[in-house]
């Protein structure tokens, strides 16, 4: 690279991010936004969305601004940039008062270039004001579906961008993982003012993590059972009540689990406590409501429960997301059954929507329910939401263990039929006394025994009805009305069923034996388990020195595949996924130590800045030749040497003749003399191999 010259992306991905290529899709957005095109990017959570703008905002000139949802997010995000060398700062609430002038006194000196900020800010007075005097030249907005307004994670404030971006007159990048159709129209609607971004849609599979619904059935033992299969491996487990959150939490304990509550009951800095500790400590798990979450930078969160069912199937996307974000094998399972979903019509129904919203959101509810009740591949109904089509996956519940299905088409006509014929004023227990025959004191009150229906279900179980009850509410079939305290109406979508012209094939319920499913899979293999081991262990020691989370070190992915690759020098350990130009210099030789058993051979800062390309072996061959040519072929003559700085130079601009190498500095006439045809020799060898 000509001297001057501005570094390009791909180099910049190397140096700095210490990554050797583009992960899928990332490049030709990263291009998108660098050119100064507004971009809007629809990408997987795990699949590099910070990079697609962080990128950029050291190849654009000006300051990059970071609209972000939550602080520990943003606070996380610029500890790991400045880890890797680059200039980045927050202004939030959770902001010192010295951090705060830290940062203003950076961007009053030019030398930031991402400066992230909560939306919550821009309501602030003075912030269209800093915005044009900092020269910003990019707007990038992350979690951007927070700006639908029906959303599951809508925040008022990112209605403000739009108006900063018009004002400002500068392009603007959003990203999010979760957005459908709809919402997509919205963001475009509300960011860009209508005026179509250019967009990528880049999937929404993660096929690292392993799909896993089941129904209730003593739900706290599930979880137990779910949590002890996985000891040592950080996991969240999402609840519906705050209460729920602190007593399964406490259970977990008792079970021999580090495990702590999280909610929006508890006092600020209780939170903060626990999303410290999450950041920091292994194998911690946290019982939360889906308060915790959005923000929640850690790459290797290993498995997400729900105890609940989540209240969309972008809200269950975007929390089950939170797993496996550095690629490696993670695991979730989702419990479900029919008070689920009489909560979530009810609140749907209760909302204060208008009615076409209310509707888009049992729709929303639907595709979840139909996921939990799969009598196919998972994966494929997942992604078929989203309109995304895939092979079968191999990788969930179904396709691990088909479940046994069987013709349900009559014991529904059944028990619609029981419904009906009691005028659709009760729940599902006294309908399945009706069809089971069981004449209760209600039932030979009301006289519903003398019904044509009662005892028609002699054939199943009551536990077998609960299911085939579940699973028609699950395929909307029928919904609790609130009207009628929660008795059971059937819709629209029954009709086809109850009059012959359509079937429905159903599941049947057999609980399974969760602890008995194998953990994840494991991350190294056998052979190389104590490496890893030892690798996080000095990663720990070196975060807790530093007060960071242990992945802004290095995150588990990187320690992954030095256990497994092994480099035994520092060019070799330049080579692993992660380890940019900094952290080679500032942790290369500790990590080394550990892999090697012993000290790190010793380099030349100068020669470790070379660490990983082809100048560093150059310059290595560079230095031996000038050894041996000390004092010239006859070994008689007045010793000579270049300064390491020299052959650096040399190295890296690989002069071809004789006049150009002898005008490199630090050679001159003597030094070409004595060393110029060897090194001139080592230069065009290394050209022609380059």
């Amino acid at each position: 690279m000509p001297d001057g010259s501005q570094p390009g992306a791909a180099e910049l991905l190397a140096s700095v991010f210490g990554f050797p290529g583009f992960r899928p899709g990332q490049e030709e957005i990263v291009t998108a936004v660098t050119a100064g095109r507004d971009v809007l990017a629809i990408m997987p959570t795990g699949g590099g969305k910070s990079l697609c703008y962080q990128l950029p905002a050291l190849c654009r000139s000006g300051v990059t601004v970071v609209i972000s949802p939550l602080i520990a997010l943003m606070r996380d995000q610029v500890r790991a940039l400045r880890e890797a060398g680059v200039a980045a700062g927050a202004l939030t609430s959770g902001n010192t008062e010295e951090e705060t002038e830290e940062v203003f006194a950076a961007l009053d000196a030019g030398a930031l270039k991402l400066l992230y900020m909560a939306p919550e800010r821009l309501a602030a007075s003075g912030t269209q004001t800093l915005m044009r005097r900092i020269g910003v030249g990019l707007i990038a907005v992350d979690e951007a579906h927070c700006v639908s307004q029906w959303g599951h994670d809508f925040r008022p404030d990112y209605l403000r961008i739009g108006a900063m971006r018009a004002d400002l007159n500068v392009p603007l990048a959003a990203f999010t993982a979760t957005a459908d159709a709809e919402t997509r129209a919205e963001i475009v609607t509300r960011l860009f003012d209508g005026r179509a971004p250019e967009t990528f849609l880049h999937g929404f599979d993660r096929p690292n993590i392993h799909l896993a619904f089941a129904p209730k059935d003593r739900p706290r033992a599930q979880i137990l059972s779910f949590a002890a299969a996985r000891p040592g491996r950080s996991g969240i487990v999402y609840c519906g009540t705050r209460a729920k959150t602190e007593t399964l939490a406490q259970a977990l304990r008792e079970d021999g689990h580090s495990a702590c509550a999280y909610h929006g009951g508890m006092d600020a800095e209780d939170r903060r406590a626990v999303e410290t500790r999450f950041q920091r400590e292994d194998g911690l798990i946290v019982v939360a409501t889906v308060a915790f979450g959005m923000g929640v930078d850690k790459p290797d969160i290993r498995w997400a429960a729900h105890a609940d069912l989540p209240k969309s199937i972008e809200a269950y996307y975007q929390e089950i997301g939170r797993a496996g974000r550095d690629g490696a094998p993670a695991e979730t399972l989702t419990l479900f059954g029919a008070d689920d979903i009489r909560l979530r019509r009810a609140q749907i129904d209760e909302s204060a929507a208008p009615p076409e919203r209310r509707d888009a959101n049992h729709g929303r509810l639907n595709a979840l329910l139909g996921l939990a009740e799969a009598t196919s591949c998972r994966r494929q109904k997942l992604l078929a939401y989203f309109g995304e089509e895939a092979p079968t996956c191999g990788s969930c519940d179904f396709c691990d263990t088909p479940p046994e299905l069987f013709d349900g088409t009559e014991a529904v006509r059944k028990a619609l039929s029981a419904a009906l014929r009691t005028g659709e004023s009760f729940g599902a227990g006294y309908l399945i006394d009706i069809l089971t025959g069981n004449a209760t004191e209600k039932v030979t009150q009301r006289s519903h025994d003398n019904l044509p229906t009662f005892g028609v279900g002699k054939d199943l179980s009551r536990n077998s009805w609960q299911g085939v009850f579940r699973q028609m509410m699950g395929h909307d079939l029928m919904r609790p009305d609130a009207s009628r305290h929660g008795a059971l109406v059937m819709t629209d979508r029954a009709l086809p069923v109850l009059k012959g012209t359509q079937s429905v094939t159903l599941r049947r319920d057999a609980v399974r034996r969760l602890a008995s499913r194998p953990a994840a899979k494991a991350l190294v293999s056998e052979e190389n388990a104590p490496l890893l081991s030892a690798l996080k262990a000095k990663r720990r020691a070196l975060a807790e020195t530093q007060s960071v989370p242990a992945y802004v070190i290095f995150p588990d992915r990187t320690l992954i595949e030095m256990a497994e690759a092994r480099p035994d020098s520092l060019d070799a350990m330049a080579g692993i996924s992660g380890v940019g130009a900094k952290k080679l210099d500032r942790y290369g030789a500790l990590f080394l130590e550990v892999i090697l058993g012993a000290p790190a051979p010793e380099l030349h800062p100068t020669r470790r800045k070379l660490a990983g390309g082809p100048a560093g072996s150059l310059f290595d061959a560079l230095q031996e030749t000038q050894q041996r040519l000390a004092r010239g072929d006859c070994g008689t003559l007045k010793p000579l040497s270049c300064t390491h700085s020299t052959l650096r130079i040399l190295a890296q601009t690989r002069p071809s003749t004789l006049e150009a190498l002898e005008r490199v500095q630090g050679m001159g006439p003597l030094k070409a003399e004595r060393f110029g045809t060897a090194f001139l020799e080592l230069l065009a060898g290394a050209g022609s191999e380059g």
